[in-house]
């Protein structure tokens, strides 16, 4: 335990408070029974790991415990053997280990199998050559044992011995040569091969060579190391073994197992960039993600699948329906994968056969009802959308296919296809007729008001010649009912039994009667009878079933009905420059004001759920005055009919190009510069693998040793000063952040000339921190230096507080320094991210917890400011750069982050310059699902934003 970077084998949790004495130790040890000796060593083992040893016990634990039959017993024994004290202070092994020496020999020797196997075990884990010198024997004597557990068990112990002391076994590679040739168990020999492999990779390489044909029909995990092999070993060996290597993995691509074809998959694609060979590889990966049950695994291979599409650019194009196939599974995620993999190898080619693949999977979510059956069906049209809309040749084809789901129940996928029906008959203007006619055929099954307005909008802008205006007047009163809709209403609840007597209650008796105010000021009397009965009927009335749009405006969703008011003045305003027959203009522009006025009248009745709102009375009172002086206005009509469409078309051509600029900045740029550095690769000593996104790599970063060392500048701006100056013992530690982990880096100075004994560094943690170890005691001498680690695992992005203090032993009496307090700054934790609107809506709409945060701030550019909170919180700006440019004294922005959580962050900023003082006012609000986070960020912005930013 001297050394604190030492390889730490098990890792023990002590859930006691007090370590006993030594003598309750030993007494439990002498007279206490196998249980009792087996939870006592145990005890022994967490305090000599704490930095307790107890070296007076290792006598009663050979006494005692050692010569114990019992198996549990004598595994803990070799946890202790691992950690115990087995040198005295002169630094040579202590006498009683030749005892303990004995022990393992006679355990290698041991006539059970079990017993030998782990001791065997055990072997690897001693790093001690005094210890191993007298066991190497018996270590090789267990290679000719009769059972397979030993014999696998004691090729690895060579090999370990081999590598930490060459000279106690050094024919170890031909032993294990040997050994391997005539082994017959598949684990035996794979353990071998490992070996040999890492003894002796030429030897290894012959070995393989000779057996290479019955490659195939080994075991799973022979198999494994074999791929493993030829991944490591084709970077330095003869080109001429490069294709019986190749050969063999192709072979293995069509293995039972499930982990060796994806191995020998991502081990192919390493080895050779062959068109043919990457499709096989594809091929593999597809079919494993197909019959893979688990789907994490099922994520880990479409990711691969993802990789090896972008590598080589249209050479897996083909494999497209393949792909597809994946679609079987019921999880979304891996559904929203794959078909994200798929849409990126559509060509013109299999574009149809993708499409219809596509349709017959969305007919099936209407069949089919399970959980996700609405989410599935949104992914589906998402993806026709985008294919329609890259291939105009399919847009014809599923734009009618896709206009029967206006009425779906679900409403997120009515609005997706009222959103691509809109793009298509903007783009195609081939389409246009055809798609107006079926929308108004659809008319009276659309449910929701958003597809509603998305309908009208289009009806009011491509309904072109005077049929097609005739026909959306009669769809439009299909779906408003009778007009004008107050007088309707009125008559039904007159029907109802509004113009009976209303004095007398049920059973014919006169009701109580109670006074009641006029509007002229007098007092009449009605029955409480009466008040409810007419109250029933109004409610009778309004829950009858009623036409789609009616029941809309009914309900209060007069947004809708300003949008049917505009589009019936654009239609008449069509209609007048078309038609030739006044007398119809005239009759048209009658029926649309009727509907518009009528629309008002319900709005103010007590038909209506809610009142009509201003700004909607206002506007469809402005559409009615447009209507009334329809010759006088040509401005107007300009509007109207031509600059609202060329608005869209601007959004649309501007859409367009942002995804332009987005897929080149994506795509590779093929164009050399005349003064660039020509390579050939052939002249090249290195690998003609490099660039290769092999196995060695894949390893490096999921271990994190591939990410660059900090300069020193970074680094000292993550030191944080613990203790003064002045106190006996001076820390400071170093903050790196490694993913899910905090290192803390503890440098500390004995600035006194005493030596300072048993110090402990002890730390503490407050949120959702979590100290992974204890550190150990030391010994600091006068005026020295100690480094100490400690590893604190972070679970989630909230703000966590590290304190602690140091103790050591001053004379007879122990002195203490509390530490500063450790900040975590949950900006380590928090990347920009990006969203469309509609899930920043959604989200901003689901999430509960919000916290707002008023702007108080030196800073007076409206931009500056914006860019500052979006560096100073991490968070990326998702309002479009077109709606932020302009000279303007108000600013609002949505601003988005996920932690490496998984956890989302939603921001919006609205603010203003006051004209008179220049100061900027206004608020930040923060909404998350958890309320960490919100706080968190909130504190964050209220210490950030009075920074100047510097220019």
């Amino acid at each position: 335990m001297a050394n604190p970077d030492a390889t730490c084998w098990t890792v023990v949790f002590d859930d006691a408070q007090e370590l006993p004495t030594t003598a309750e130790l030993r007494q439990a040890l002498e007279k206490g029974s196998d249980d009792v000796k087996l939870e006592t060593l145990r005890r022994i083992i967490i305090a000599t790991q704490n930095g307790q040893p107890q070296p007076a016990l290792l006598m009663p634990i050979i006494q005692y415990v050692l010569p114990s039959k019992n198996k549990a017993l004598k595994k803990l024994l070799h946890f202790y053997w691992e950690v115990c004290p087995k040198y005295d202070d002169n630094g040579k092994l202590k006498q009683e280990m030749i005892l303990v020496c004995n022990a393992i020999r006679n355990d290698l020797q041991h006539p059970n199998e079990y017993v030998r196997g782990a001791t065997l075990r055990f072997l690897q884990k001693l790093t001690d050559a005094e210890l191993l010198e007298p066991l190497v024997p018996t270590a090789r004597a267990c290679l000719e044992h009769r059972h397979s557990y030993v014999r696998k068990n004691a090729v690895f112990a060579i090999l370990t011995i081999h590598r930490n002391f060459e000279h106690l076994v050094p024919d170890a590679p031909e032993l294990v040569q040997t050994f391997l040739a005539a082994e017959s168990d598949m684990t035996c020999k794979r353990n071998a091969f490992v070996c040999l492999s890492q003894l002796a990779p030429e030897k290894a390489a012959e070995y393989l060579l000779s057996v290479l044909d019955q490659v195939p029909n080994f075991d799973e995990l022979l198999q494994l190391s074999v791929i493993d092999f030829i991944r490591r070993e084709t970077k330095d060996s003869d080109p001429s073994r490069r294709a019986r290597y190749i050969r063999c993995i192709l072979e293995l691509l069509n293995a039972t197992s499930h982990s060796v074809k994806y191995e020998a998959a991502t081990g192919l694609t390493s080895l050779t960039q062959n068109p043919a060979a990457v499709k096989a590889a594809a091929s593999c990966l597809i079919e494993l993600a197909v019959k893979e049950s688990d789907n994490n695994v099922k994520l880990i291979v479409l990711d691969r699948l993802e990789t090896l599409r972008a590598k080589h650019e249209h050479v897996l194009d083909s494999l497209v329906m393949d792909m597809l196939r994946i679609l079987s599974s019921p999880d979304m995620e891996v559904r929203r994968k794959a078909i994200g993999i798929a849409l990126a190898m559509i060509t013109s080619r299999n574009v149809e056969d993708v499409v219809l693949f596509l349709k017959k999977q969305l007919s099936r979510t209407l069949d089919n009802e399970f959980e996700k059956n609405a989410e599935y069906r949104q992914l589906l049209i998402q993806s026709i959308h985008v294919c329609a809309i890259r291939f105009s040749e399919v847009a014809a084809n599923v734009v009618h296919s896709l206009m029967e789901f206006l009425g779906d129940a679900s409403n997120s996928s009515a609005i997706d296809v009222i959103a691509f029906v809109r793009e298509v008959v903007e783009k195609f203007p081939g389409l246009r007729k055809s798609i107006v006619e079926k929308l108004m055929q659809t008319f009276g099954e659309i449910k929701s008001g958003k597809v509603f307005r998305g309908a009208l909008w289009i009806a009011g802008e491509y309904a072109s010649d005077t049929d097609d205006i005739l026909e959306a007047f009669q769809e439009i009163r299909k779906v408003l009912g009778e007009i004008p809709i107050l007088a309707s209403e009125q008559r039904l609840l007159d029907e109802a039994g509004g113009d009976e007597e209303a004095g007398q209650s049920l059973d014919g008796t006169a009701a109580p009667h109670k006074p009641r105010l006029l509007p002229d000021g007098t007092y009449a009397t009605e029955t409480a009878f009466s008040t409810t009965a007419a109250q029933a009927r109004l409610e009778a009335v309004k829950a009858a079933a009623k036409p789609p749009l009616r029941a809309l405006i009914l309900g209060g969703d007069f947004y809708t009905g300003v949008v049917l008011a505009t589009t019936l003045t654009k239609l008449v305003m069509r209609f007048s420059e078309l038609a030739k027959d006044k007398k119809k203009v005239n009759v048209l522009r009658a029926e649309a004001m009727l509907i518009m006025t009528s629309v008002v009248r319900v709005g103010q009745s007590k038909f209506s759920a809610v009142p009509i709102d201003e700004d909607s009375q206002e506007r469809i009172l402005n559409c009615v005055e447009t209507l009334a002086q329809l010759a006088n206005e040509p401005v107007v009509k300009e509007i109207f009919l031509t600059e609202t469409k060329a608005v869209y078309a601007k959004m649309v051509a501007t859409e367009e190009r942002k995804a332009a600029e987005k897929k080149a900045k994506e795509t590779k740029a093929s164009a050399i510069q005349a003064d660039d550095l020509i390579t050939f690769r052939q002249f090249s000593k290195k690998s003609a693998l490099d660039g290769v996104d092999d196995y060695e790599q894949d390893v490096t970063r999921a271990t994190g040793s591939a990410e660059t060392s900090e300069d020193l500048i970074s680094d000292l701006s993550r030191v944080v000063q613990l203790t003064g100056f002045s106190d006996p013992v001076y820390a400071e530690a170093l903050i790196k952040v490694h993913g899910f982990d905090i290192l803390l880096d503890v440098l500390i100075v004995n600035q006194s000339s005493d030596t300072l004994q048993n110090m402990c560094v002890e730390f503490a943690t407050l949120g959702d921190l979590k100290l992974v170890e204890r550190p150990t005691t030391h010994t600091v001498g006068p005026h020295s230096f100690l480094s100490v680690k400690a590893t604190i695992k972070v679970s989630s992005t909230e703000t966590g507080v590290i304190f602690g203090n140091i103790i050591w032993e001053a004379g007879t009496n122990e002195a203490c320094v509390v530490l500063n307090d450790i900040h975590i700054d949950i900006m380590d934790y928090i990347k920009p991210a990006y969203c469309s609107e509609t899930q920043f809506r959604s989200m901003w709409t689901e999430f509960e917890w919000e916290n707002r945060v008023n702007v108080n701030t030196t800073i007076t550019d409206l931009r500056a400011y914006l860019a500052h909170i979006m560096k100073s919180t991490n968070m990326a700006c998702l309002t479009p750069e077109a709606a932020l440019s302009g000279d303007c004294d108000f600013l609002s922005a949505n601003m988005y982050a996920r932690s490496l959580f998984g956890e989302d962050a939603l921001a919006n900023l609205s603010i203003e310059k006051v004209e008179s003082t220049g100061i900027i006012q206004g608020h930040v609000r923060i909404r998350s699902k958890t309320q960490g986070i919100a706080l968190s960020l909130g504190d964050k912005i209220t210490l950030a934003q009075k920074a100047i930013p510097v220019a």
